[in-house]
């Protein structure tokens, strides 16, 4: 009998450590599965509608209209600002969180530069050296409440500018913003809402646009 209670316990034992083990392998498998954010903005005055941006996760799930609406976009008025180029370190830009994603693979773009007008749309496929940096948490002095933290670049901010040019910025809260990628979209044939509002945009451009447009035109060979 002592022999056979041996037995059992050492069974039981064993069956704990592998239920352990695989639980543990299980949850280092899934362990991204938090919230990352998507966000847009556009040059000063070059204002943008985004129709729809559609993000593919490397678990090849699709998850649509994850961003949509106005990017972000300064319009100051007398001309005073600068739309040529990009910001250093940019922001992630108008956005929410794209809850239930694990890191992306790919990122589809349907957007009118209200500038222009035209209607473009690009697929930014998202390398495994960002994903990488997305990953890694690094040491961030936060000047806002002065104290030193680990953070991550879990933002994703895309700039959209006339031409079709979409560019990629991870960033963090407290961390500045590095580029990962640069694409030349295409035109949208179909044009904006995809031919279904008789060929209207969304919004009008705004005075301000409007007036530094007509005055110094458009930077194209900027961005």
């Amino acid at each position: 009998m002592n022999n056979i209670a041996r037995l059992i316990k050492t069974c039981a034992g064993l069956l704990v450590v592998l239920l352990f083990a695989g639980g543990s392998q299980s949850f280092a498998q899934s362990s991204y599965d938090e919230t990352w954010s998507l966000g847009f903005g556009a040059p000063d005055y070059m204002e943008v509608w985004i129709e729809t941006a559609d993000v593919v996760d490397i678990r090849e799930r699709v998850f649509r209209r994850a961003g949509s609406g106005i990017a972000s976009v300064l319009t100051p008025g007398d001309n005073k600002g600068k739309p040529a180029g990009w910001p250093k370190s940019p922001g992630r830009g108008a956005g929410r969180d794209v809850t239930g994603a694990n890191l992306p693979r790919l990122i589809y773009v349907r957007w009118q530069s209200l500038a222009e007008p035209q209607t473009y749309e690009v697929y930014i496929v998202i390398p495994e050296s960002a994903r990488e940096i997305m990953r890694k948490p690094e040491k961030a002095f936060c000047r806002a409440d002065g104290k030193w933290i680990t953070d991550y670049r879990d933002d994703i901010g895309i700039g959209l500018a006339p031409g079709g040019i979409a560019k990629v910025w991870l960033g963090g809260p407290c961390l500045k913003s590095v580029e990962i990628a640069r694409v030349v979209g295409t035109i949208n044939k179909q044009g904006p809402s995809l031919g279904k509002n008789e060929g209207r945009y969304a919004l009008p451009l705004s005075p301000e646009s409007k007036a530094y447009i007509e005055k110094f035109g458009i930077p194209y060979d900027s961005w």
